[in-house]
């Protein structure tokens, strides 16, 4: 399995996913901070689970670093070739505040799945940062 999907940073964050594969990858049971976690990635899809829930989904694919969750929402930077859909895993019934580049993009509420939608706008080899977190 290609090992580069996956890696923990010296900062103690995740890094995850690739968007240039051409095939479908994935790594499964990766132990990180007491958590298994599986990535299956490739250039129309990246997802993350953890103990077999959905943390993150992206549509096309990406490369996710610095990944990060916390009680009060994730932050990571998300590389793609074009604009891509990121659904993120979150608490149920939720209102998050959404930050783009450090800009308040707007506060949106999870249903009873948890579940959060955004838009993120790279470009190739740029990198955008991404923040959300409870209102």
């Amino acid at each position: 399995m290609p090992a580069e999907i996956i890696a923990i940073e010296q900062d103690q964050t995740l890094s995850f996913g690739n968007y240039k594969l051409e095939e479908k990858a994935k790594v499964e049971d990766f132990a990180f901070q007491g958590d298994l976690l599986k990535v299956k990635t490739y250039k129309t899809m990246t997802k993350l689970e953890k103990n077999g829930m959905f943390l993150y989904e992206s549509v096309p694919g990406t490369t996710v670093k610095h990944f990060q969750e916390t009680e009060e929402g994730v932050t990571f930077q998300v590389e793609a070739e074009s604009d891509a859909q990121l659904t993120i895993g979150l608490a149920e019934q939720t209102s998050y505040e959404v930050l783009i580049e450090g800009e308040l993009i707007g506060v949106m509420d999870t249903g009873l799945g948890g579940k959060l939608n955004v838009n993120v706008e790279p470009s190739e080899g740029k990198v955008v940062r991404v923040e959300i977190r409870k209102a």
